[in-house]
């Protein structure tokens, strides 16, 4: 199903790392394990790696500084795996470029499935893109002449709404913040209330007929934003 996809776990426990390593062979990925963040690094770098597990609390540097480091090369999925509950640690995890997380204790096979809704959503999104195109579903953004389509139905939305939909669609598996989606549509010095986005979502929504209570589009991660995908 997933053609031995290799992960790379970077964590300094080992029995989590035996514990991972075990369920990913289990479930027919290709395990790498690193104690620290310089291992995972050139471990990153020597192989061919799908997705990434990260603990953010490494020997050596941080997972964040970690975290970074990745993203100045690859959009590669990154799930955190944090014994850090606080919604502010959370959030600066997903806006430094993590795509998901999980909290110690975790249940591996929720892990498991994370790791797979990464995968399947990295795959989605490279290919819905095709030329100047993005799409989940039967919804297509065409960034090129700036049009939406529903079905093949054109949707017509005002300038801020298509900056949203075109945001989220751009990177399908990161958790957008209401300030990154307000600075994106804005500009950086806007000084607009952030919950004016809610109110453009709620039209957006309506526009290209997904239901708020059972969204198939855009969802609501609370405390934290929105996305493209599924629950």
């Amino acid at each position: 199903m997933n053609d031995k996809q290799t992960v790379l776990v970077v964590d300094d426990e080992l029995k989590i790392l035996e514990l991972v390593k075990s369920y990913l062979e289990m479930n027919g990925y290709k395990a790498l394990c690193a104690k620290n963040g310089r291992e995972g690094m050139n471990l990153f770098e020597q192989n061919p790696v799908s997705l990434i597990l990260l603990d953010l609390m490494l020997p050596d540097f941080s997972g964040e500084e970690f975290c970074k480091k990745i993203r100045q090369v690859s959009d590669i999925p990154i799930i955190m795996i944090t014994a850090k509950i606080e919604e502010e640690s959370i959030i600066h995890g997903l806006n430094i470029g993590a795509d998901d997380y999980v909290t110690k204790p975790f249940s591996p096979r929720q892990l498991m499935a994370r790791v797979q809704a990464a995968l399947r959503r990295k795959a989605d999104n490279a290919g819905g893109m095709d030329g100047g195109f993005l799409s989940y579903g039967d919804l297509v953004v065409d960034t090129e002449k700036r049009a939406v389509s529903r079905n093949g139905e054109p949707v017509a939305l005002t300038r801020d709404e298509y900056n949203i939909l075109s945001l989220l669609m751009s990177r399908q598996a990161k958790i957008f913040t209401r300030d990154e989606i307000l600075e994106a549509i804005k500009g950086e010095d806007f000084g607009g209330f952030d919950r004016s986005i809610d109110s453009h979502i709620k039209r957006l929504r309506a526009k290209i007929g997904d239901d708020p209570k059972t969204p198939r589009y855009i969802l609501t991660v609370y405390g934290m934003g929105y996305r493209i995908g599924e629950s």
